[in-house]
């Protein structure tokens, strides 16, 4: 067994990634015109057209269409990101983004607890540790806003996270499958339930013009980028490496609200956060230092 370097490039590309994903977090809450479900129809309107454009410049098949003829794992993988990321972006609405950050950076927990479930993967004394310190810091976190009218944001940012977790499962029990389609698979499932709902309550479908480009903005240029980035990167990083690097997303949102946003967390939710944060950071290095004594590989990942 030897250790492989990582180019640096590709590690600074996955950090990157990371880091324009953190944006949507930004652009959500601004967009206060809109509520989530506003939001989330315009912003999969966003990513449905540019990866449709793109595919066509690449003379590939439409995208939207592969999603839903790959058969029931793609159809499962595709509600499991409708869930991700409406939970993230509902969490955003209705609580503060260093609440959804916290809360939905537990997605590798939730992922182990899920492959261990339905892939019979093994969990070691590692992860078994992470995952009894991370509850200890969901616990803390989620304290503070007992009867505070935020809960529904607490959960909804839990379910973005198990979402994603269930994804993952997707993707890990079929790594030679190309899952770039989910993208806009899920993309047309949101617009659907989300302008659905908007008609059912009784609101335009189209907010604000300046919340309508914040949405578009985050579909069709954050999203898509960032993604395109973490893709690229992957190609040359190991997956558990790239579970370590995507946490900047996580790492940076709360960052944006104090800074951009003037918003100040409470202190169990950042207390809580930094528990949880260290048993992912604690969980990913570990990880990351396994996986470089093996050859890179290029998962195929979304």
């Amino acid at each position: 067994m030897t250790t492989t370097r990582i180019p640096l490039g590709a590690s600074l590309l996955a950090l990157g990634a990371g880091a324009v994903w953190s944006l949507g977090g930004i652009t959500a809450k601004v967009a206060d015109g809109a509520d989530a479900f506003q939001y989330l129809l315009w912003r999969s309107v966003g990513v449905i057209v540019v990866i449709e454009v793109l595919s066509f410049l690449q003379h590939k098949p439409a995208p939207t269409i592969t999603a839903y003829r790959s058969g029931w794992l793609m159809i499962v993988a595709n509600v499991m990101l409708f869930i991700a990321s409406f939970g993230f972006v509902y969490a955003v609405k209705t609580t503060s983004p260093a609440n959804a950050a916290f809360l939905g950076s537990t997605v590798p927990i939730f992922g182990a607890l899920l492959a261990w479930v339905i892939l019979r993967e093994k969990l070691n004394w590692v992860t078994i540790v992470a995952i009894v310190v991370a509850f200890v810091g969901l616990i803390v976190t989620v304290m503070g806003d007992l009867g505070s009218g935020t809960m529904v944001g607490n959960l909804a940012a839990l379910s973005s996270a198990i979402g994603f977790a269930g994804y993952s499962v997707c993707v890990r029990s079929d790594r030679t499958r190309d899952w770039s389609p989910v993208l806009g698979g899920y993309g047309v499932m949101m617009v659907a339930v989300c302008g659905a709902v908007t008609i059912a309550k009784g609101n335009p479908l189209v907010p604000p013009t300046g919340d309508l480009l914040l949405a578009l903005l985050h579909g069709g240029v954050i999203i898509v980028l960032g993604t395109f980035m973490f893709n690229h990167a992957s190609k040359q990083v190991p997956a558990a490496v790239m579970t370590l690097f995507a946490q900047t997303e996580m790492v940076l949102v709360p960052i944006w609200s104090i800074t951009l946003l003037g918003e100040r967390p409470k202190t169990t939710v950042l207390i809580g956060g930094c528990i949880i944060f260290a048993a992912i950071l604690g969980k990913a290095i570990y990880d990351a230092r396994s996986a470089n004594q093996a050859p890179v590989t290029a998962p195929t990942l979304v």
